[in-house]
């Protein structure tokens, strides 16, 4: 869902820091807009611009089809490249971006991204209330992996129930299925830890060797990483970086579905409807990835209890079900039936707004420090 026709985009330079910060707001149809907080080294900040735009875009879609009453947005930090930041210039860095983040008067709140964690949100939260993910001790939801774990479990779940013709019978009998974890890092290893524990016949596999100790001492199948992808398997559970799923792979897959936490795991949107005409279950990583900020939203943005926001993120579950189903019985994608589903619940949203009170779809800039090529 690449509409780039953004409510509000805001370009500075931070007072303290100098370093480029970039705001977009994509939609606020569904409710004010969330989304994490980058700090990246870019070629240029146009570059930093084009990131900010894509995965602002992004979070509307992974906002909506959650179900969650929030819209899309994302804050990026944008150094140059080979630059590295000391502790004083992070600190100034992350309260210029807390100021700017405050300026938007709660139409957008921010989180960890690539580059960021809890700990920098509680310096961000000296200077904003409109956040999440702050650390435990201070109040916040902490590391949200181990959430973003349970909604790829819950996912999970609903899809082999999907694949077994949708008997709830089997519901999360992972016991004897075939399961390849790829990538073991904080959601990655949690993943791979429950699912041995439930009896999963696991393969898993990182780029980093020294983690086929876990697989050792889980019992798994330890397997390169370039041939992880064509392993043949029940579930596909991509938790590494994105961009994997590409147009040559398609053909050279041996599982029946592929869920995973990976961010932008498509190399583009054809890809989604080649696996679907191969046959093979692509749960869009925008859901299977979205407890993490489900829980964190219910904790921090919503005063719910633990409870009650680790009941949310197993909403997942029965989310995916729904959108399994829809697919099917319309012949398309999980990945277009979740855009088609996003397209309506913003329609509806604004056609249900007051009239005069939908921002305007523009894209506009602080010009007083627009940042120059």
């Amino acid at each position: 869902m690449h509409e780039y026709q953004h409510e509000q985009v805001r370009i500075e330079r931070g007072a303290r820091s100098g370093v480029t910060i970039i705001v977009a707001i994509h939609s606020t149809a569904l409710g004010p807009a969330i989304g994490g907080c980058r700090l990246w080294r870019y070629p240029g900040w146009r570059d930093a611009l084009t990131d900010a735009l894509r995965l602002s875009a992004g979070m509307t879609v992974k906002n909506a089809t959650a179900g969650l009453d929030l819209g899309g947005g994302k804050a990026v930090i944008a150094l140059p490249e080979g630059a590295t930041l000391d502790g004083r210039e992070r600190r100034d860095v992350l309260h210029d971006v807390g100021e700017l983040v405050e300026s938007f008067g709660g139409r957008y709140a921010t989180g960890p991204d690539v580059g960021t964690g809890p700990d920098d949100m509680a310096v961000i939260g000296e200077r904003t209330g409109h956040l999440f993910c702050r650390p435990e001790s201070l109040g916040g939801s902490g590391d949200s992996s181990s959430h973003t774990a349970d909604g790829v479990l819950a996912a999970l779940a609903a899809t082999t129930v999907h694949l077994d013709g949708g008997d709830p019978a089997r519901h999360a009998d992972l016991d004897g299925r075939r399961i390849t974890v790829v990538g073991l890092g904080h959601v990655g290893e949690r993943l791979a830890r429950t699912l041995a524990a439930a009896g999963a016949r696991l393969a898993v596999t990182d780029i980093d060797p020294a983690r086929r100790a876990l697989a050792a001492e889980l019992g798994a199948r330890w397997l390169e990483p370039g041939r992880a992808w064509t392993e043949e398997t029940d579930v596909l559970v991509p938790a590494a970086l994105g961009g994997a799923l590409t147009h040559a792979l398609v053909p050279e897959l041996r599982c029946r579905a592929i869920v995973g936490p990976a961010n932008n795991q498509l190399a583009d949107e054809e890809v989604a409807d080649r696996l679907h005409r191969r046959g093979v279950h692509w749960v869009p990583d925008y859901l299977a990835g979205a407890g993490g900020v489900i829980y964190a939203v219910a904790r921090e943005l919503r005063g719910t209890g633990h409870e009650e926001a680790a009941a949310r993120v197993r909403g997942i579950g029965d989310t995916t079900a729904a959108l399994l189903h829809a697919a099917a019985r319309d012949g398309i994608s999980p990945h277009l039936s979740a855009l088609r589903r996003v397209r309506d619940r913003l329609a509806a949203a604004r056609r249900a707004a007051a009239p005069g009170t939908t921002p305007p779809r523009t894209q506009t800039t602080s010009a007083s420090t627009l940042v120059k090529p």
